[in-house]
């Protein structure tokens, strides 16, 4: 057997994987725990009163440092997944990032100004460390059984989703009833779990991400027989321009809404600075592209535009889906009817004990396999591991009797978030059947049936908040029409995130590949961005028209995406040249 062969990773499997990817599978869940855990928590914290310990923020401050905080998160993977390739190997990438995610919760914990902007610029740039380096470990143990690659990315998904399930739960009920900084705290202490963990048993990777990968050039040119289009340093020098006004924009933008104007790199362009800088930047970045389209050779020319159309609607998808930890979590807040009584309350209890217990109770099992195989080898790790575990079961207990005690029933704000991962867990093997089978839509269509879905979401919180009056600060909706965005919402996410990723390595040249995926996670970042410049605006429109209509614009933008998706359906399959 020669040495860089994968076998040896198969000799000791759990569910028919290799154990290795469940110690993954767990680190990854903690890192999810604490990321969204933390996540559910900051807008509710920044616009929480001073009476209730918050910092008595205006939306439109708190949504402007968020927008910029999760498309900063998007944005580092490139710095974190360059630096992995070329300096330090995948495994100190994804130490190191835990590391600084750990130190970063810590420091948020503490709750004065500096130290949650402190927090915020660690658990980015950990995050950059983090996220793209742990698939590349699982795509690197699955190297030589591409078939089972399907298999351990689900898994690995399920990892992800477990985690950001039980951190909204546990860290938003926390965060929400006991005290912000225990929420904060709690998020950190996983991740500092999750590091341990992997750290011990690291060795069950082999030599995987140990050190960069040299890709042999010649060997990636031979099979790609393409013409060639290298950066000049014309290029280069305009995308450096583009990076330092894109990201002197991101931190710029928040800091001149918080400041009111008083911090301000872009002053001297005037009081539209800000617009000014990344529309620039825009430009720039649309010209650069449009110049390199035209070098290449015409079907990989026709390919990468197909790609970039798919970006684009995958920014507006983005922007509107990821309205759920900021105006959606306000709106659940202020203008929804969350107290509970008699029958409701029992109902709502015993769902929420099976939410809480048979996930964990799941997860468990697989913790048991995994010791049951790598007890003996890496006794430390699976000790930590079961002790974290001994923690969460601790807490979702505890929250569970506090409920049952409660006589006038109160949902947390943050507890709606869950539902998009409980929905993931549960739809996510039905729409991969439905990709398997002979109904499969074309891309164009997932896009638009995405997009609708999404649509179909907001008309629901749309129509539910129509009551609500322009000026109102609070009202009592129906829970029912949150859960619905959540519920269509989730299956627009399962029909257009995994799918844009697949498309791009399929439609890619395999040189150009690393470039393309950062391209997708800039488009990914603008989204994010999006979504908080969307939500800086939910009080001026809730003041003038009611809030109402603020969904209602989100409503029409994406059904206006979903309709241009399925007009171009026959361009972009000429472009696509037979890729399905």
């Amino acid at each position: 057997m020669s040495e860089n062969s994968t076998d040896q990773f198969f000799k000791s499997t759990v569910l028919g994987h290799p154990s290795g990817l469940f110690v993954l599978f767990f680190t990854e869940m903690w890192e999810r725990f604490s990321y969204y855990g933390m996540r559910a928590l900051l807008v509710l914290f920044l616009t929480a009163s001073l009476l209730d310990e918050g910092w008595g923020w205006p939306r439109e401050h708190a949504m402007a440092l968020f927008g910029s905080y999760v498309g900063l998160v998007y944005l580092s993977t490139m710095m974190g997944g360059y630096f992995a390739d070329k300096v330090i190997g995948f495994r100190w990438a994804v130490v190191v990032g835990a590391l600084l995610m750990t130190l970063g919760h810590a420091s948020m914990a503490v709750e004065t100004q500096w130290s949650i902007y402190l927090g915020l610029g660690l658990l980015v740039i950990g995050n950059g460390f983090f996220k793209p380096n742990m698939t590349s470990i699982v795509s690197e143990m699955y190297k030589d059984r591409p078939e089972k690659k399907d298999g351990a990315y689900t898994i690995f998904y399920m990892g992800v989703n477990a985690g950001a399930f039980l951190g909204i739960l546990l860290c938003g009920y926390l965060g929400e009833r006991v005290g912000w900084s225990i929420g904060f705290g709690l998020a950190g202490i996983f991740m500092f779990f999750g590091l341990i963990q992997f750290w011990l048993a690291q060795n069950i990777f082999g030599d995987i991400g140990l050190k960069p990968i040299k890709e042999d050039k010649n060997s990636i040119e031979s099979k790609d027989t393409d013409k060639r289009v290298p950066f000049t340093s014309w290029q280069l020098g305009l995308i450096v321009l583009m990076v330092v006004l894109g990201l002197l924009w991101v931190l710029n933008a928040p800091a001149t809404t918080i400041s009111n104007g008083n911090v301000n790199v872009f002053s001297f362009l005037g009081s539209n600075g800000n617009n000014i800088a990344i529309l620039t930047a825009l430009v720039l970045f649309l010209i650069l592209l449009v110049y390199r389209f035209t070098q290449y050779s015409k079907v990989t020319r026709e390919k990468l535009i197909a790609v970039t159309f798919f970006a684009l609607l995958s920014v507006f998808f983005w922007a509107i889906f990821e309205q759920s930890p900021g105006t959606l979590t306000i709106f659940a807040r202020d203008y929804t009817d969350r107290t509970l009584d008699g029958s409701s309350a029992t109902i709502f209890r015993i769902v929420n004990a099976c939410m809480t217990i048979i996930p964990l109770g799941i997860i468990t099992w697989v913790l048991f396999l995994l010791f049951k195989q790598t007890f003996a080898k890496y006794k430390w790790a699976n000790l930590v591991l079961s002790l974290s575990f001994v923690i969460v079961w601790g807490i979702a207990i505890w929250m569970l009797l506090d409920q049952l005690n409660d006589k006038e029933l109160e949902i947390p704000a943050s507890w709606f978030s869950v539902l998009n991962s409980l929905f993931i867990i549960t739809l996510a093997p039905l729409f991969s059947k439905w990709w398997e089978s002979k109904y499969n839509p074309s891309a164009n269509g997932k896009y638009g049936i995405g997009m609708f879905l999404l649509a179909l979401g907001m008309a629901c919180v749309a129509f539910g908040a129509m009551g609500i009056e322009p000026g109102a600060k609070t009202a009592s909706v129906s829970i029912i029409w949150l859960i619905l965005v959540y519920l269509f919402h989730t299956m627009g996410e399962l029909c257009i995130s995994p799918v844009g990723l697949s498309y791009v390595s399929k439609l890619v040249p395999a040189r150009m590949i690393a470039f393309m995926f950062g391209v997708w996670y800039l488009a990914i970042a603008i989204g994010m961005k999006g979504a908080g410049v969307f939500g800086e605006n939910v009080d001026k429109i809730a003041n003038e028209n009611g809030i109402s209509y603020f969904f209602w614009i989100l409503t029409i933008i994406s059904v206006i995406a979903g309709i241009v998706s399925i007009i171009m359906t026959p361009i972009i399959k000429k472009l696509m040249h037979g890729v399905r």
